[in-house]
């Protein structure tokens, strides 16, 4: 395997797309407001369109919102309700970029109809060859959205004070590329 140290700047031009079975699109949220859960979609397809110059390239993404996983099966079929992400009405949260730069990503992130503005923080992991021949390359990006701007809107009041689920949740990105023209 050959690893090319660079900037995301000097990823090769062309077309690249997700490669879902090394991708992992993460959230956490607080519960109880004392501990956090984790879950992550597992059914997400994107593309990434690499251009000269780098400031002209375009990321688009798509997850299958039926596909949540937070190892408690109540949880997902919770999250999968119309409480949540109402999955039966609105399968799919897409995002699509505005701007992409060396430590950013800009984009506009729909869930459930309602399209908003997010930035990732940026990490480029850099390019490699697997030992089939393929390009392939990686980043990280990290986001954190307030849910309630989607509509996400679902809680309950604690007893003592505060609520089941955070309004924030991070969001964590561990993708990697496939350059495919």
């Amino acid at each position: 395997m050959t690893i090319t140290a660079q900037s995301i700047t000097q990823i090769p031009a062309g077309t690249w797309t997700v490669d879902a079975s090394h991708t992992e699109v993460g959230f956490t949220a607080r519960h109880l407001m004392v501990s956090k859960v984790r879950g992550q979609f597992t059914d997400v397809a994107g593309t990434v369109t690499v251009g000269e110059p780098f400031s002209t390239s375009q990321v688009t993404a798509t997850v299958q919102l039926a596909s949540i996983e937070t190892g408690s099966a109540d949880r997902d079929a919770h999250l999968k309700s119309a409480d949540f992400f109402d999955v039966e009405n609105n399968p799919e949260m897409t995002f699509v970029s505005t701007e992409v730069s060396e430590d950013s990503l800009k984009g506009d992130l729909t869930i459930k109809g309602v399209t908003r503005p997010v930035e990732f923080d940026l990490e480029f992991g850099g390019v490699a060859t697997d030992p089939w021949g393929n390009t392939k390359a990686g980043f990280e990006a990290e986001a954190e959205i307030n849910r309630k701007d989607w509509g996400l809107e679902w809680n309950v009041a604690l007893e003592g004070g505060g609520v089941l689920v955070s309004e924030k949740i991070k969001i964590k990105l561990d993708v990697q590329l496939l350059k495919t023209a």
